[in-house]
C-alpha cells in the first residue's frame, strides 16, 4: 500500500503573492498530518519563490512525519539538506523560466555533480531519491550512484496529449518501478496526480509513496486542507 506525502509549496505560493506572513505552510502542515498525511514534501527552489529557508527549518522542527526536502544538486542546496537533516532529500532538476519541474533529472548526462551530492547527502545520513522519467537508463545510473530511491516522473501520464497516451506512459511506469525495485531502491511517484487519477499509479508494483500537491492545496480551498488530505489517502489506501 503506497502513503502519502503532501507537497504544500503553493500555500507558500499564496503567502508570497502579498509578501504577508500567511497563509503558512507550517500551519498546512498539521492540517495535512490532521488529514492523514504519511509526509511532508517542499521544495526550496533557488530563487525562493515559495517556500522560504526558516519554513524548511520550523518544519524540521515541528513536524510528527518525516520531512521530503526537494532541491535541485547544488553546493547551497546541499549544505542547507546537510545543516537541516530532513528525513529524505529528493534531488530535482531546476530551471528558473519553469513555472513547476517539467520533468526528469539528466541523470546520465549529469553523472559527476550528481553523484557527488548524492554521496554527501548519503554521508551526512539523509535517504536521497532522484526524480527521474520512466526511462531505463536514467534508473540504472541513480542505482550506478547508489541513490536509495527513485521518485518516478508521472506528469506524461497526467497530462495525455495522444490516444492511448495513458496505456503506454503507465506501462513504461510499471516497467520503471519494477526495475528500480529490483536495483535496490525504493519507488516513488509524483507530479500532476489529482483525485481522477491517481488509483492506477497507486496500485503500480512496489510503489512506496506518491508525492502529491498542487491538486491537493487546490481541493483545499473547497474543503479545506485536512479534509482534502483525506480525501486523497483514502483513494491511495483502498486501491
Amino acid at each position: 500500500m503506497a502513503t502519502l506525502g503532501v507537497n504544500i509549496d503553493h500555500v507558500a505560493t499564496l503567502r508570497q503573492a502579498r509578501g504577508v506572513a500567511y497563509p503558512d505552510p507550517v500551519e498546512a502542515a498539521q492540517a495535512a498530518q490532521a488529514g492523514g498525511a504519511d509526509g511532508i514534501t517542499v521544495h526550496l527552489r533557488e530563487d525562493r519563490r515559495h517556500i522560504q529557508d526558516d519554513d524548511v527549518a520550523r518544519l524540521r522542527a515541528t513536524l510528527r512525519v518525516g520531512l521530503n526536502l526537494e532541491m535541485a544538486a547544488t553546493d547551497e542546496m546541499v549544505a542547507i539538506a546537510l545543516r537541516v537533516r530532513p528525513a529524505d532529500v529528493c534531488l530535482v532538476p531546476e530551471r528558473r523560466a519553469e513555472i513547476t519541474t517539467e520533468g526528469g533529472l539528466d541523470v546520465v548526462g549529469q553523472r559527476r555533480p550528481l553523484a557527488d551530492a548524492v554521496a554527501r547527502l548519503r554521508d551526512g545520513g539523509i535517504r536521497v531519491s532522484l526524480f527521474v522519467d520512466p526511462d531505463p537508463a536514467q534508473i540504472d545510473a541513480a542505482a550506478a550512484m547508489r541513490a536509495a530511491a527513485v521518485e518516478l516522473h508521472t506528469g506524461r501520464y497526467c497530462e495525455p496529449r495522444a490516444a492511448g497516451a495513458i496505456t503506454a506512459e503507465l506501462g513504461a511506469l510499471r516497467g520503471a518501478a519494477e526495475q528500480a525495485h529490483a536495483l535496490g531502491m525504493i519507488v516513488n511517484a509524483g507530479h500532476g496526480l489529482r483525485l481522477d487519477n491517481v488509483r492506477p499509479i497507486a496500485v503500480l508494483p512496489h510503489m512506496e509513496a506518491l508525492n502529491i500537491g498542487h491538486s491537493i492545496v487546490a481541493r483545499a480551498v473547497f474543503v479545506g486542507m485536512t479534509e482534502a488530505v483525506r480525501e486523497m489517502r483514502a483513494l491511495i489506501v483502498t486501491s
